[in-house]
C-alpha cells in the first residue's frame, strides 16, 4: 500500500510492478484501486513517475522521481534535502531541472511557510515582466531588499510551473 501511495500506479502494467502485486492479483483486485488512484492523481494534478520518465528523457533519476513525489505529498524541502543527503542548494538545483524540462510543481505549501505573501508578489510580478529569467540580474534588481538568492530561485520555480509549463 505504502508503494501505491508513492508510485501512483495507473495502469495495470504499473500496478503489476508493485512489491507483492502480480497480474495475478491486479486481474483479481486491481481495478478498484487503479480507478482511485487515477482520480487522485487527475484531481490534485500530480506528475506520476511514467509522466516523468516520459517528459524527463535527458535524465531518469530516482532522484528526481522522488524528489516530485515529496513535494506532491507537501514533505519539507529541508526533509526532502536532508533524506537524500543534498544541500538546500543542491535540491533547488535539481527542482530547477525538473521544471526547465516541463514538469510542473506545486510548492506554495512551502513557499508559504518561508515567504509573506506581499514579498511572494513583488518577485512573481518581476518575473512575469522580466525579459529574462537569470537569477544574478534578478538579484540585482532586488538589491539591498533583503531577498535571498533561495526568495527568488522559489518564486522562479513557482512562475515556470504556472507559467512556463
Amino acid at each position: 500500500m505504502e508503494e501505491m501511495a508513492t508510485t501512483y500506479p495507473t495502469t495495470r502494467e504499473e500496478m503489476a510492478q508493485i512489491n507483492g502485486v502480480g497480474m495475478g492479483k491486479v486481474q483479481k483486485f486491481g481495478r478498484p484501486f487503479i480507478d482511485l488512484i487515477s482520480k487522485y492523481v487527475e484531481e490534485n494534478e500530480i506528475e506520476t513517475a511514467q509522466d516523468v520518465v516520459v517528459k524527463s528523457t535527458v535524465n531518469k533519476s530516482k532522484v528526481k522521481i522522488f524528489i516530485i513525489q515529496q513535494i506532491d505529498r507537501k514533505v519539507d524541502l529541508d526533509e526532502i534535502a536532508e533524506s537524500k543527503s543534498l544541500s538546500m542548494e543542491d535540491l533547488m538545483e535539481e527542482i530547477e531541472h525538473i521544471c526547465y524540462s516541463g514538469t510542473r510543481l506545486n510548492l506554495d505549501y512551502y513557499i508559504n511557510q518561508v515567504m509573506d505573501e506581499d514579498r511572494q508578489d513583488e518577485i512573481y510580478d518581476y518575473f512575469m515582466r522580466a525579459d529574462s529569467d537569470n537569477i544574478a540580474v534578478a538579484m540585482r534588481e532586488f538589491g539591498g531588499d533583503d531577498f535571498t538568492e533561495q526568495d527568488l530561485r522559489l518564486m522562479r520555480i513557482k512562475f515556470l510551473s504556472e507559467v512556463a509549463n
